[in-house]
């Protein structure tokens, strides 16, 4: 037998080794959980990846890329299909800050306004206060998602973005609750060409993609259309699995716009488990990495109920949380049709990397607490179910009220005033503008930074009205005018939860 030969049976051996000294679940039964559960949430797409002791224990995808091409291997799920992997992209941001420190370019303590002076809050005292770390731990004093639906997908460019964000009122007092922020992680994202001269997005791929091999994810969401072998965006709607176009979300991008593979993750994840350094090679200092690992804000001080956590923080760019008595790393990830996780355990030598091509779906985040279960040795149990059950229940109910609402408006009640009365101008503090025209027996909604996605307005009886958005990502939902002396003077929308909790209300001009 040759070198070669030899060679090759010894790789076959310390391969099946390793696979052996898995636990029974990941060496038995993954494989058949995934492609049942993935039924059950009707998750065309999934890839995935498990690193053990230093090993890539698990690399593949699973299912489509694209629903409606069933049975066609070329566009069957591998370990190099990109996805779009959301708020898993805010580490990265996080990372390069923290490298800037570790390198004495800047500190995690500098004011905002020292790198950039037009920076601004709502509150005199929090703009004086609020230090690059705030930004990148969501303690700016918003609620969570608080001003999402003014840039989420929209026409704003990244200064717009900041500028608004400094317009939104704070729900608390600053620094004293964490409040997820998408526009905070930008704000910090945009300290980098401050301090490198160097764009966000280059950043990322010169200190991130090059030096760790991620020669497949790109940093805007602009650029993953261009690519091969990608991912398309699911979500269900009426019960219907739908198709959803990559959202123009690089206006926001050191919050969520990478797009990238399980393949170039795992890389990403293995750095991460290594402190800094990526086969033998130190890609970033060790206190860089600890120093994004250091809790910040308390996300929550309560016990969870379905799993073995009884805490959870958030550092820079990571949440981070006791799971059965270990300390576990982690962030999820979503975009239009998209739904990621990655984890790790450091003390375990553990990753886990999900990646979905649907956001209707969260067993994304079951399989990865399956895994970590089977790996820490917990008695399993069926989260999946639980929240598959939960989830249906819910959209059951949603659907029932959407129903009972457009068999309402079926009817054509009439409303208060004609239709013409409620046209017009309308303008909201943060927001800005929009218009409302007549439709036929309806109204359409124009969103001055959302011309691509009106909505349309049918009647449902006094100044109530039904509110589609032609993008189903925003949802169906409720609309109400307000009078005052018989003239219109406000009208108030939502958007799904999911984008923003809050609602809008628009003056008319």
């Amino acid at each position: 037998m040759n070198n070669r030969c030899i060679i090759y049976f010894l790789g076959l051996l310390l391969s099946s080794s390793s696979l052996l000294a898995q636990p029974t679940f990941i060496r038995d039964s993954l494989d058949t959980y995934i492609v049942r559960e993935m039924q059950r949430w009707r998750v065309p797409g999934l890839g995935l990846a498990i690193i053990k002791d230093g090993k890539i224990v698990k690399l593949r995808g699973y299912g489509v890329k694209h629903t409606g091409v069933y049975g066609a291997s070329a566009d069957s799920v591998n370990e190099h299909t990109l996805f779009m992997i959301g708020s898993c992209s805010k580490a990265f941001t996080a990372t390069a800050l923290a490298a800037l420190e570790a390198d004495s370019v800047l500190s995690l303590n500098d004011k905002v306004t020292k790198w950039l002076p037009e920076f601004r809050l709502y509150e005199t005292s929090a703009t004086q206060q609020a230090t690059i770390a705030d930004m990148l731990c969501h303690r700016s004093g918003l609620r969570t998602f608080q001003g999402d639906f003014t840039y989420w997908a929209s026409n704003l460019s990244r200064a717009e973005v900041i500028q608004k964000f400094g317009l939104n009122k704070p729900a608390y007092p600053f620094r004293t609750r964490y409040g997820y922020c998408n526009a905070g992680f930008l704000t910090a994202g945009e300290i980098l060409p401050k301090a490198s001269n160097k764009a966000w997005e280059t950043v990322i791929r010169e200190r991130f993609f090059t030096p760790l091999g991620m020669t497949r994810s790109v940093a805007l969401a602009a650029e993953f259309n261009g690519t091969s072998n990608h991912a398309t965006g699911h979500t269900l709607y009426d019960d219907r699995l739908l198709h959803l176009p990559i959202p123009a979300i690089d206006n926001l991008a050191p919050a969520g716009s990478i797009g990238s593979s399980v393949h170039d993750l795992v890389r990403w994840a293995m750095m991460q488990l290594d402190t800094g350094k990526f086969n033998g090679t130190e890609i970033f200092k060790k206190q860089a990495i600890m120093r994004t690992w250091r809790a910040e804000t308390i996300v929550s001080a309560f016990r969870n109920q379905l799993l073995p956590t009884n805490f959870g923080l958030y550092g820079l760019g990571w949440f981070i949380s006791d799971y059965a008595g270990r300390q576990l790393i982690e962030h999820d990830g979503g975009v239009d049709g998209f739904t990621t996780t990655l984890c790790f355990m450091q003390t375990e030598r553990l990753s886990i990397i999900v990646l979905t091509n649907t956001d209707a779906n969260t067993l994304y985040a079951a399989l990865k607490w399956r895994i970590l279960d089977a790996y820490l040795q917990q008695t399993p149990k069926d989260y999946s179910r639980v929240l598959f059950d939960n989830s249906a229940k819910e959209q059951a109910e949603e659907r029932e009220q959407r129903q009972v609402l457009r068999t309402k408006a079926a009817t054509k009640p009439s409303p208060s005033l004609g239709l013409q009365s409620y046209c017009g101008k309308y303008l909201h503090p943060v927001y800005g503008e929009i218009a409302v025209k007549e439709q036929g027996s309806a109204l359409r909604v124009e969103f001055s930074h959302h011309p691509a996605a009106p909505a349309i307005l049918e009647p449902l009886g006094d100044n109530e009205f039904l509110c589609t958005y032609t993008n189903p990502t925003l949802g169906v939902q409720k609309a109400r005018f307000e009078t005052r002396q018989n003239k219109v003077a406000t009208l108030t929308v939502k958007v799904n939860d999911f984008i923003e909790y809050e609602a809008y209300t628009f003056e008319k001009k």
